[in-house]
Parts: C-alpha cells; sequence; structure tokens
C-alpha cells in the first residue's frame, strides 16, 4: 500500500517513470481501441482490450485524495485506504483479500494526493466475481475500533519505517511543505503523525460516506476481456448503486512567491550526499498557459536518461555526478513541480554539483535548447510511448491518472498530435515561465561522520 512520499534519490526516476507512462496513453488509446461508458449513476468504465493472455487488471478509481482531507485530519484517505480491506456487510475482515487469493488473483492499493486507487489483478473470467466485490465495499463498508487501531499502529509504523527513520524521505517531506505555501499538497500523503494518532471512527465513517460513490469513481479494465462483455456485468453490479452529492471541492491557488528556500539536513545515515531543486509549474490539471508538452519535452532533454545535457555534462564530460537528472511531474489535479537532481561521486563535490546545474540552468535561459534537441526528445517520448503498450498493468494506471486529474479520454488521444507540435520556442518559453529562483525550494543532504564510532 502507497502512502509515505518517496525518497530523494529515487523521486526524479518515479516521476519519470510516470511520465512515461503517461505519454504513452495515447499510442495506447488507438492501439488497444479504448472503449468507454457510463452508468445513470455516474460511475465511467474504460476498457482496453488486450487479448495476449487471458489475464486482465482492474483498478477502480476514487477522485478523493489527501488533498481533500478537512483542516487537522490529516492521513485520512490514506488510513481509509487500509481499512478498505476490512469487512462489509457481507464480508468478514479480510475475506476480500482471501477470495481473491483463492481465485489466483492479486489486490493491493494506493493513495495519492489527487485521488485513491485499488487494483486487482485476475484471471479474466474471473471479472464477475471482482466487480461483485468491488460494488460491496464501495458501498457496504463496515468499520469498527477493532479494525482501526490495529491499523493505526501499520500506518504509523509505515510512517516511522518510511520517513522518520529515512533522512532523505525527511529532507523531501520538508521541502515540499516549503515549496507550497497554500496547497495542500504541503501536507504529506500519509499524514502527520499527530493527527494520524486523533482520527476517529467517525471522521473515518464521515470520509468514507462523502467520497466512495459511484459518481466520484472510475473503473478502469485492461486485459482479456471487451467493452460487450464488461458492461452487463458492471450495470448488474454497481447499476443499483446510487450517485451521491459530495462537497463542492475547495479551489486551491499558490500566492506570489518573493524568498528562495534552501533546506539542509545533514545526519549520520546519510551515505551518499545529494542536491535538488524545485520549481512550482504548471500541471494537466491547472494549466493555464498551455505549456505542459513543452516542460515533458524539457524534462526529457535536460534530464532523460544517458544521452541528457545534465548526464552528458556532469556525469560524463566533467565527472562529478554519480547521477543527475531532471524530472516534471504534472499529472496532478494542482501546481505541478519541475526538478532537478544531483548525487555527487564525492562529498567534496556537493557544492561543485550545485554551480554545475544552475551553470545548466542558466545555459538554456540564456541561449535555449535548439530544433534538434526538441526533435529527438519528442521522438524518444514517442517511443517510450509504444513501449509502454507492452504492459498490461500500466494502461489502466496511465487512463485513471488522466481522468483522475481532470483530463479526458480525447485529451489522452490527442497526446501524439500535441507533443509532436512543440517547438523549441515553445520549449525556451515554458523554462522562462517556470526556472524563476524565487519560490524555489533547494535542498542539500550531507552525511555526517561525528557520532561514529
Amino acid at each position: 500500500m502507497l502512502g509515505a512520499q518517496r525518497i530523494y534519490k529515487f523521486l526524479f526516476l518515479l516521476t519519470h517513470l510516470v511520465a512515461i507512462c503517461f505519454v504513452g496513453v495515447p499510442a495506447m488509446a488507438a492501439t488497444f481501441n479504448l472503449k468507454s461508458f457510463t452508468l445513470d449513476n455516474g460511475l465511467q468504465v474504460v476498457v482496453v482490450p488486450n487479448h495476449r493472455a487471458p489475464i486482465a487488471t482492474m483498478i477502480v478509481f476514487y477522485r478523493v485524495g489527501a488533498m481533500d482531507e478537512p483542516p487537522g485530519k490529516s492521513g485520512l484517505a490514506h488510513f481509509l485506504e487500509h481499512l478498505m480491506f476490512k469487512g462489509t456487510k457481507n464480508l468478514l475482515a479480510g475475506e476480500f483479500s482471501t477470495i481473491i487469493a483463492r481465485n489466483g488473483g492479486k489486490d493491493n492499493a494506493f493513495t495519492s494526493q489527487d485521488y485513491t486507487g485499488y487494483v486487482t489483478s485476475f484471471t479474466a473470467n474471473r471479472l464477475n466475481l471482482i466487480l461483485k466485490l468491488e460494488a460491496d465495499r464501495m458501498t457496504n463498508l463496515l468499520l469498527t475500533p477493532q479494525d482501526i487501531e490495529p491499523e493505526r499502529q501499520v500506518i504509523l509504523e509505515e510512517r516511522l519505517s518510511r520517513i522518520e527513520n529515512n533522512p532523505e524521505a525527511q529532507l523531501s517531506e520538508q521541502a515540499t511543505s516549503a515549496l507550497y505555501a497554500n496547497h495542500p499538497y504541503r501536507i504529506p500523503t500519509i499524514g502527520w503523525a499527530h493527527e494520524i494518532n486523533n482520527l476517529t471512527l467517525t471522521d473515518l465513517k464521515s470520509f468514507y460516506n462523502t467520497w466512495y460513490t459511484p459518481n466520484n469513481a472510475v473503473i478502469v479494465i485492461t486485459g482479456d476481456n471487451t467493452a460487450e462483455q464488461v458492461k452487463p456485468l458492471v450495470e448488474n453490479h454497481f447499476g443499483r448503486l446510487l450517485r451521491q452529492k459530495f462537497p463542492k471541492r475547495t479551489e486551491w491557488r499558490e500566492p506570489p512567491r518573493s524568498a528562495k528556500h534552501l533546506l539542509s539536513l545533514s545526519h549520520t545515515r546519510v551515505r551518499q550526499p545529494s542536491w535538488s531543486r524545485r520549481y512550482l509549474a504548471p500541471s494537466y490539471g491547472n494549466d493555464k498557459t498551455n505549456i505542459i508538452y513543452a516542460l515533458e519535452v524539457l524534462a526529457e532533454i535536460l534530464g532523460g536518461g544517458t544521452t541528457s545535457r545534465l548526464y552528458r555534462q556532469l556525469v560524463v564530460n566533467k565527472g562529478l555526478a554519480s547521477y543527475a537528472n531532471a524530472w516534471y511531474s504534472g499529472y496532478k489535479r494542482g501546481p505541478g513541480v519541475f526538478g532537478f537532481y544531483g548525487s555527487p561521486r564525492s562529498e567534496r563535490h556537493l557544492v561543485k554539483i550545485e554551480r554545475a546545474i544552475e551553470a545548466e540552468i542558466e545555459i538554456l535561459l540564456n541561449k535555449g535548447v535548439t530544433d534538434e534537441e526538441v526533435e529527438k526528445a519528442i521522438e524518444r517520448l514517442q517511443a517510450d510511448a509504444v513501449f509502454a503498450q507492452d504492459s498490461l498493468s500500466a494502461p489502466a494506471r496511465i487512463v485513471g491518472n488522466a481522468l483522475m486529474v481532470g483530463k479526458k479520454l480525447k485529451d489522452i488521444e490527442a497526446w501524439p498530435k500535441n507533443i509532436s507540435l512543440v517547438t523549441a520556442d515553445a520549449v525556451n518559453k515554458a523554462a522562462h515561465t517556470v526556472l524563476k529562483i524565487a519560490g524555489s525550494v533547494t535542498t542539500r543532504l550531507i552525511p555526517n561522520y561525528r557520532n561514529e564510532k
């Protein structure tokens, strides 16, 4: 189950992987003949046929995440995600997963700032059973104090192991809090420990009853099924569920920023120093400037593997870094992030890494990117889209992610055209729009050997 933020060293890899998966959506949509229908109660279903093997993956997405939690109730969305595997009116606690396993399947779940998802992989002929189980827990979840208290301890232990005992994750959490002045993204998905401790049964039931409703959900099914097979099964299990009204969502906006932030953490557990910088950026959910595609291309030019600018300059040519990267995380309902990361080959090179990346940013802003760089970056992104088609579960995550942040299926299908229209001028304009030092957050993670024997 997913709740804590990723550690710095892998953050750029994770976000770039998400980007690769997302850009694969349009090619998949065309190749796999994406089909969608919506029930009268508002439940949207998307089917991505893949007949290579008699298996399937289904994800039930709920358009509610950590950013939707009431003030002082951080961790509520993630806590409920854990409890969704407890009992219902028809199943005992834990029986959901037991049935899945007995039928040869696997189940899991994840929580993000923007949405929550429940994943099941199974043989395709078990789809009717999986739909029955998911429809049951969409409306019939039973929560008891006996379920809540043990799970609270599990979550607190998860926070302890993933964040509080991990200096990289500690710094990442605090950097995020500094980056967002107003938006609830500043609060970690897993929640603050003191607020997790105070969440009540009433809090959890209220959150469930408010947001877990068919008109706030999307089901994506990929595998050896067709829309014609799926539709009557979905209608049978979900069609009788009633739509509900939920509160109007707050439209969070970030205020103007005039100061840059520098966060430094020194710890005895740090063995590999690192440096990073983050900038707020437009996202797919709130883009007003139409530069999201240009930012994707910019991230590919700067940080797209061993041929990227940063890797060539800092790792290959100058030999300062063991790794250097740039990344763009734009698949959000709220503000996105454009970031840089560098890990030096030795501690004494940490300042040199910072200066070298800042120099590359200056070169970018002063001289811009070339037409050839843009063309090659687009080619690589489109190639990644083709390779992503080989995954069974990726299409479900990709499509659901796009829909959760406010995009439509037509937007997904238009990606090849939109990315192919990006020009060097557009990329340069995007760089000047986003890479402003005011409001940026810079971090330094430093080893501390003083307390070692």
